[in-house]
């Protein structure tokens, strides 16, 4: 059986089409696996487990259990935009939350599996605003606030991001081969899967003598994509 992965989805209930497709994902191909891991980003924004009661979220969770339920190993690691994504929303969803970076053995290759955010050394000025939202005490700040005071500040952070993008040059919001070849021998892995940067492709490299290959997983705008691994190998398949 085979292993899925994907990431970036971006699910929210202004895009009904990817969310179809999503659902259809889930009872379809995801059904056939062994497990699926969903690395970050699942949602567009994720404000705090105390908004697992809004409609959305709470469709999406049940579509995941049932998925869960029905056998397949489900697991999540968060993304830079669901990273406050916690205990009360894997017990929702069904599934179990991942460190990241997280070392599985996939079909006999020793596989690393990142979000991919901190794979982009160059943006200097996203690495500083990560590492200050991911600190225990800002979360800590953060989700004391109101749930309605939370999401204004996120729309007005994404707002910004977004802004910013526009000024930034492309490449340093792509993956910098330095910290892929760092990362690969730090975890002595040969295999590499990750999202973020939205350019799904396959790299092949060699580190010190040995093949090694990344993958890089489809986000889920337009359409939909997704990483299936067995014991030949791993393909990307893309969904209508």
């Amino acid at each position: 059986m085979a292993t899925l992965f994907i990431s970036d989805l971006h699910l929210c209930s202004s895009r009904p089409h990817i969310n179809r497709l999503f659902i259809e994902f889930l009872a379809g191909p995801a059904r056939q696996a062994e497990a699926l891991y969903i690395l970050g980003d699942l949602f567009e924004y994720w404000a705090g487990d105390d908004n697992l009661d809004d409609a959305f979220n709470a469709a999406i969770c049940a579509a995941l259990r049932t998925l869960s339920e029905s056998g397949v190993r489900l697991y999540f690691m968060a993304g830079n935009r669901d990273f406050l994504a916690g205990a009360d929303f894997a017990r929702a969803a069904g599934l179990s939350l991942l460190p990241e970076p997280a070392v599985i053995e996939l079909h006999g290759t020793p596989t690393l599996l990142m979000h991919g955010d901190t794979l982009c050394t160059d943006d200097n000025a996203y690495q500083a605003f990560r590492t200050e939202v991911r600190s225990p005490e800002w979360q800590q700040t953060f989700l004391a606030l109101p749930l309605s005071r939370r999401k204004q500040q996120i729309e007005a952070l994404r707002c910004k991001s977004e802004s910013q993008k526009r000024s930034k040059p492309i490449e340093i919001m792509d993956t910098n081969s330095d910290a892929v070849l760092r990362a690969l021998t730090l975890h002595q892995c040969t295999r590499l899967i990750h999202g973020h940067t939205h350019r799904p492709n396959h790299h092949a490299l060699v580190i010190d003598s040995v093949p090694c290959e990344r993958w890089v997983l489809p986000d889920w705008y337009e359409t939909g994509g997704y990483l299936t691994c067995d014991e030949s190998g791993c393909r990307q398949i893309m969904l209508a």
